[in-house]
């Protein structure tokens, strides 16, 4: 039995389940502003898919965590024996269910936790980690997720990682900081979604003390971008 001080406290679990809700319910509207892979994962995944890593093994596994509509694991499709789409909303997998049918990719489909991934160690390739890091609501699900991204990467395999940062036009802040951001529903209703920001100093320091290895990082339109490696490098 996992000792108590493991297990997330009463108030984690109620804002992850609140984080949970707020996709659930905006998914269709979300993912249909989704439609296209981001330019830094198309990025990612052109030189990591290239004979250097693991992934071009042709059993290569990927995983699209926080996939969302599945853009990235679209992206990741041709390169992978197999992709995992994961994420804890259960509206947003079935905008991916739908994208896969449409475009004629396989992807298999899970609802889970990113900061307990019901994924084997050393099993993962090739992941995308983007958009998704910043909005679970404590530090500590934050750092559990890297460490489990660290825990289910191969010895050889690569992700990429992304999060919003202070440096984006929007903010005048400097130091990190919890925030919420309004999505617009048609129709003009309102719904708040959960953000941390992050400062860069902050996102590297985090990625530090995970079992990542930082390979490179930089920032770009706003965003912290990080390629790790995982624990067993």
């Amino acid at each position: 039995m996992a000792d108590q001080q493991d297990r997330p406290d009463a108030r984690d679990v109620n804002r992850r389940v609140a984080v949970r809700d707020t996709y659930d319910r905006i998914a269709t509207h979300f993912a249909s502003t989704r439609e296209y892979a981001w330019p830094e994962v198309e990025a990612f995944v052109e030189t990591h898919a290239d004979g250097t890593y693991a992934v071009s093994r042709e059993d290569a596994v990927g995983l699209d965590l926080g996939c969302g509509n599945c853009r990235h694991a679209e992206l990741l499709a041709p390169h992978c024996e197999r992709v995992v789409g994961l994420d804890v909303s259960r509206g947003l997998l079935e905008t991916g269910r739908e994208r896969a049918l449409e475009r004629g990719f396989d992807v298999a489909l899970c609802q889970g936790d990113a900061a307990r991934l019901p994924i084997s160690s050393d099993a993962v390739d090739i992941a995308v980690y983007v958009a998704t890091l910043h909005h679970l609501p404590t530090q500590r699900a934050r750092r559990d997720s890297l460490d489990e991204l660290a825990r289910v990467l191969a010895p050889d395999g690569r992700a990429v990682v992304s999060a919003w940062s202070t440096a984006h036009e929007t903010f005048d802040e400097t130091e990190g900081f919890d925030t919420t951001v309004d999505w617009t529903l048609p129709g003009g209703e309102t719904v708040d979604r959960f953000y941390h920001i992050y400062a860069p100093d902050e996102f590297e320091a985090e990625l530090a003390a995970s079992a990542l290895e930082v390979v490179d990082w930089e920032v770009s339109s706003g965003n912290c971008y990080a390629t790790v490696a995982g624990s067993n490098e």
